[in-house]
């Protein structure tokens, strides 16, 4: 990371949503058909009945602009498609097809949306629900990201089973049918907890090899380790093989915008979102 970052977000007002402890946590960042920037976030401890969750947005015209527009809420949970009440999670999108794609978490399940302007998203909703797949009912399947290798498309996230948190993946050449789930970091110096592999992000570097970003702690004592492999399927099990680093920041997500790489992250008071730029060495 590189300068001194700049806040693009703060905690917003939900009207009579609003919580007293609410935090804006796991977001996306892209820029719309119209060319303006796009953030949304899920804010938590929020009054929305249930699990406290739901997206909020904010635009802005340029990326490196600071204290974005606040554009309301974005999206809450529709319990009559499946969705847990109060459980939207962690959405991340990305252009594909002349559309954009929503990946997103619903408490149970991970969830997909579209939008032909990048900023309106319905849902794709199969057989009445809007749930693809799940680790289970009780594993939390939630912190998606996805990203297409060689034509294939590899959707990372993160579920605990057995009390022991890690990062999985799935497969799609369609994006309708995914493959069995593998996990593919887990353990290690980071550990095995419930919270060990956090707001998982890959980023595929121009020599071909790949980074994962995997969070153990939020807020002041922000922890992410970042791990580095040739293989998008095998970032470590039980060892710290591919281990390269950590960082003081917590739900990272890169961004990259003609040619300049950036880094979008949580406050350390979890009060709002901020981006540096960002080189590899």
């Amino acid at each position: 990371m590189e300068g001194k970052p700049w806040q693009i977000a703060g905690n917003p007002d939900l009207g009579d949503l609003t919580g007293p402890d609410q935090q804006p946590v796991d977001f996306a960042v892209w820029k719309a058909a119209d060319g303006t920037w796009q953030l949304w976030s899920c804010i938590r401890d929020t009054k929305e009945p249930g699990r406290t969750r739901l997206f909020y947005r904010w635009e802005s015209p340029h990326l490196t602009s600071a204290n974005w527009t606040p554009r309301g809420i974005a999206m809450q949970a529709d319990p009559s498609k499946g969705e847990t009440p109060g459980g939207l999670q962690a959405p991340y999108v990305l252009p594909a097809r002349n559309r954009f794609l929503m990946f997103y978490g619903d408490w149970k399940s991970i969830c997909m949306a579209e939008s032909q302007d990048g900023k309106s998203f319905k849902r794709i909703v199969h057989n009445g629900r809007a749930g693809m797949f799940s680790e289970g009912d009780l594993s939390n399947t939630r912190d998606v990201m996805v990203i297409n290798i060689e034509g294939v498309w590899h959707c990372y996230y993160t579920a605990i089973i057995d009390r022991k948190g890690a990062v999985f993946l799935r497969t799609s050449r369609n994006l309708k049918t995914w493959s069995a789930s593998r996990r593919v970091a887990f353990g290690g110096s980071a550990g095995d907890g419930p919270g060990s592999a956090e707001s998982p992000f890959v980023y595929q570097a121009p020599d071909g090899s790949f980074y994962l970003f995997r969070t153990q702690v939020y807020g002041r004592n922000a922890r992410t380790s970042v791990y580095h492999s040739t293989d998008p399927t095998n970032f470590g099990i039980n060892d710290d093989r591919c281990l390269v680093g950590t960082l003081p920041i917590a739900a990272p997500e890169i961004v990259e915008d003609r040619g300049q790489l950036f880094i979008a992250y949580l406050l350390p008071d979890l009060n709002g979102i901020q981006i540096s730029r960002l080189t590899f060495e």
